[in-house]
């Protein structure tokens, strides 16, 4: 499957509807759209998806990953595993570190998972862990930049703007893209895409002050009023494009002010979640001063946007990042955390969407199985942990993925892969496929060559598919 730019397509539709008169003004228009709905390749198993983003890198050994000859070496001086030219800061002593909380066997499937996140674990038959992730850089910018985009070094466009490129969005009145508390214009831009394909920073609205999108506040005193105004205005920027043809950027920006338009009416009843039952807002953890209420809003916009017909909704909760004092700061940023995403899964597996949405929760990369002492002389339990790319955990629901399934497998230390290796570029190549995508055709041709997400890398992850 050749995926054609959706300027050139749009032209395309354009010459058809002079020969055929019949069809209707309202079904070119969508047709024309860059984010008009594109068939799959193949028969996907999974409609939309939903990515977690943990940003800072999530510690897997405290949270999934326990190992037991770190927990009986605690505090004591271990071999490093790192090559003796790696420089990292705080961690000279390589003391060893074990885990902040218990981690124990979870459902029928016995996945281990932390007693810091009792909500995730009631519903760790719905998950697969991956516990062989991998990565190539340990820097957060640039690990986040290769996350995203797959690359960490140049301008890509972000895995949100290719599955936005590949199969557009369901509801035209939407972005096919949006990015809640987005951590980065990078991770959601669109690169060299059309700027159509950008994601929408959104921000959770606290109060009725907080415009959950930027510029979107209708000025005019009617939608008529604001309907002449933006003919006008699309009138100019119609002919500025027909003098500089082929030009994706302009093209994408006369779209989006038709998108903007529509959503000008759609947004502020969908990101309204003052009409939600009083069981679903307890059930995400939102109200009554609970610190999970942010994430909570978060998590059920989420819902709602995926619900609506957005193809990629990105949620950003950061702070995981820990150097320091793990033990103290770990287990309030899961209790931020841990009952949103529960429920999330919880909501759309009562609402029949969860086979149809592919849900991804993952940080840029993981943190080390060694100790962290920034002043070189705090106690061991104030310590925190370093950046660990080489080995880190993350894991998927819903969308054809199997259920209660473990994958991966890391050394006695935690620290490198020893089996179920899944590189960025695999994750991205699996994901595509079960959105019915081969990521191997999905191209676009930028100074003289086709790029992809997966660039000339990447294996489906065959072993986690339903």
């Amino acid at each position: 499957m050749s995926f054609p730019p959706p300027f050139s397509r749009r032209r395309m539709l354009q010459t058809a509807a002079c020969g055929f008169g019949g069809l209707a003004l309202a079904d070119l228009v969508h047709a024309a759209s860059p984010t008009a709905t594109q068939l799959p390749g193949f028969m996907p198993r999974a409609k939309r998806v939903i990515f977690l983003f943990m940003a800072g890198g999530p510690s897997q050994m405290d949270l999934f990953d326990p190992k037991p000859f770190i927990r009986e070496r605690h505090g004591q001086k271990i071999d490093s595993p790192l090559p003796p030219q790696v420089i990292q800061v705080g961690t000279e002593k390589y003391l060893a570190l074990r885990e902040m909380a218990p981690v124990r066997p979870r459902g029928e499937s016995g996945m281990m998972i932390s007693d810091l996140m009792p909500h995730l674990a009631s519903v760790a038959d719905e998950i697969c862990l991956l516990r062989g992730m991998n990565a190539d850089n340990p820097q957060h910018a640039s690990a986040t930049n290769q996350f995203h985009t797959g690359v960490f070094t140049e301008v890509r466009p972000s895995m949100g703007a290719w599955i936005s490129y590949g199969l557009g969005t369901e509801n035209q009145n939407l972005p096919s893209f949006v990015s809640i508390h987005a951590p980065g214009v990078r991770t959601y831009g669109s690169g060299f895409l059309p700027a159509a394909h950008q994601g929408t920073p959104l921000t959770v609205p606290l109060n009725e002050q907080t415009l959950p999108i930027e510029n979107l506040r209708n000025a005019s005193p009617s939608e008529s009023i604001q309907r002449h105004r933006l003919n006008l205005t699309q009138r100019l920027n119609q002919s500025l494009a027909e003098s500089v043809r082929g030009d994706a950027n302009m093209e994408g920006m006369i779209q989006n002010m038709e998108l903007a338009f529509r959503m000008q009416t759609t947004t502020p009843r969908l990101v309204d979640l003052s009409n939600e039952t009083k069981n679903t807002l307890e059930l995400y953890g939102i109200g009554g001063g609970k610190p999970s209420d942010r994430h909570g809003r978060a998590c059920l916009l989420a819902r709602k946007l995926s619900e609506s017909g957005i193809r990629f909704v990105q949620v950003t909760m950061d702070g995981w990042d820990h150097h320091g004092d793990i033990r103290g700061n770990l287990p309030r940023l899961c209790a931020q955390t841990d009952q949103p995403v529960a429920a999330l899964l919880k909501d759309l597996k009562q609402r029949g969407l969860l086979e149809e949405t592919l849900v991804l929760w993952s940080g840029e990369f993981g943190r080390t199985p060694w100790s962290q002492d920034l002043s070189g002389t705090a106690p061991i339990d104030t310590h925190g942990r370093e950046h660990q790319p080489e080995s880190f955990c993350a894991w998927m629901a819903g969308g054809g993925i199997r259920g209660g399934m473990t994958w991966g497998e890391t050394d006695h230390m935690g620290y490198n892969v020893v089996s179920g290796k899944v590189h960025i570029h695999d994750l991205h190549a699996t994901m595509l496929h079960q959105l019915g995508v081969d990521h191997t055709r999905l191209t676009w041709n930028h100074l003289g060559r086709d790029f992809r997400l997966t660039d000339v890398h990447g294996s489906i992850v065959r072993e986690i598919l339903a």
